[in-house]
């Protein structure tokens, strides 16, 4: 009898720790699942994006489709930066948003060559507004930013949305500042 209490706790011991593992193998599964849809609408848009942008990986194809530098590397106030905006002023001036049309392409400088890290889409807000019953804008569930004016690049009030499509964001693919970008020459 002695023997046999202590094999209970031992079995009890063992049940208990096949039920721990067993639970973490069939439930952690779900909460992936889970996860993966909550970021499909993120995911998505930044593979149209670099489906979009694959042309401009290479920086000298950039100028041919009506892209140049402005606003020299923009850094952030106090960490990450964004890097060499080469904008399209037509698209950025037509009021309209399309993801294979980013109004900028956003290089980083490494040496003298530039490496393609995301986009930009921007649309100026009084003609946004106007246009759609005072509503801002979304591409693919993502909502802009609006930025007022006065701004650092003396433009109009506008609404902005970065995708980060070619270079990780730690803070995530649609925040302004990238803490993995820097305008430090490499």
């Amino acid at each position: 009898m002695t023997q046999m209490k202590k094999l209970v706790p031992h079995w009890a011991l063992i049940i208990l720790n096949l039920s721990v593992v067993w639970g973490t193998v069939t439930v952690a599964p779900l909460f992936a699942q889970d996860s993966m849809h909550a970021n499909h609408a993120p995911a998505k848009l930044v593979q149209e994006v670099r489906q979009a942008t694959r042309q401009f990986i290479n920086v000298n194809n950039a100028g041919p489709a009506g892209y140049g530098p402005a606003f020299g590397c923009v850094s952030g106030p106090d960490h990450g930066a964004m890097g060499i905006h080469y904008v399209n002023g037509p698209l950025v001036g037509d009021g309209q948003l399309k993801v294979e049309n980013p109004e900028a392409l956003i290089y980083e400088p490494v040496g003298n060559a530039r490496r393609l890290v995301g986009v930009e889409y921007i649309v100026d807000a009084a003609t946004w507004l106007a246009a759609h019953d005072n509503t801002p804008p979304s591409l693919e569930g993502q909502d802009f930013q609006f930025v007022g004016a006065p701004n650092r690049f003396n433009l109009d009030p506008f609404f902005e949305l970065h995708v980060w499509a070619w270079r990780d964001n730690p803070q995530g693919a649609f925040v302004d500042w990238n803490n993995s970008v820097t305008c430090e020459l490499q």
